[in-house]
């Protein structure tokens, strides 16, 4: 699906963050919700050759996977007016050129008593895309996210802030797959800084 399809006639639209977009949205937007969605599950499958990694060591970042009892938390932005044209404009190059993430309309829950499911947009990479990493062990995410560096930074930096907004913002919520990955990594990390 085509974010133009999504968005077509609408002068505001939601957009679910559940990686990076959670602490670095980097467009405007009128504002945002913690909440989830339902039927994916975060996993650390999806390569990234450009933002934490590079052609000779890709990073990994995360993607969704379709799980129909998982749920996973983020952030959804609500933009208006010019700021849907625009935050369309970048997040086609941040996250699918520069990604390869394909884009869905997706339920999300906010957090809170009375709060209505609203539609957003998500951008999500598939096993069809040449990035694409697929399952590992946690070790071997976590010594891969230890070594990369990318045009925006350090792969582990893209890890320890996603399990930062998740013990800040969803305290009560467990992601054994990020947590997991971020115990091994900080302590590979430790262990060879000694």
């Amino acid at each position: 699906m085509k974010p133009q399809d999504i968005v077509a006639g609408k002068s505001s639209l939601w957009i679910f963050g559940y990686g990076s977009l959670v602490w670095k949205p980097d467009f405007k937007y009128k504002g945002s919700k913690v909440g989830y969605i339902k039927g994916y599950k975060r996993r650390f499958w999806h390569g990234d050759n450009f933002h934490r990694g590079d052609d000779a060591m890709p990073a990994r970042v995360v993607t969704l996977i379709k799980e129909d009892d998982a749920c996973t938390w983020g952030v959804a932005f609500e933009v208006t007016g010019s700021q849907v044209e625009e935050s369309l404009k970048y997040l086609n190059v941040r996250e699918a050129v520069r990604g390869g993430y394909l884009t869905e309309a997706v339920d999300f829950f906010p957090r809170g008593k009375n709060q209505s499911p609203v539609q957003a947009l998500v951008y999500i990479a598939t096993a069809d895309n040449p990035m694409y990493m697929g399952p590992a062990s946690t070790e071997e995410i976590a010594a891969q996210i230890a070594v990369c560096k990318g045009k925006s930074g350090f792969n582990i930096e893209y890890l320890l802030r996603l399990a930062e907004f998740m013990r800040v913002s969803c305290p009560e919520v467990e992601d054994h797959h990020l947590f997991s990955i971020e115990a091994a990594a900080l302590q590979l990390v430790l262990f060879t800084a000694h």
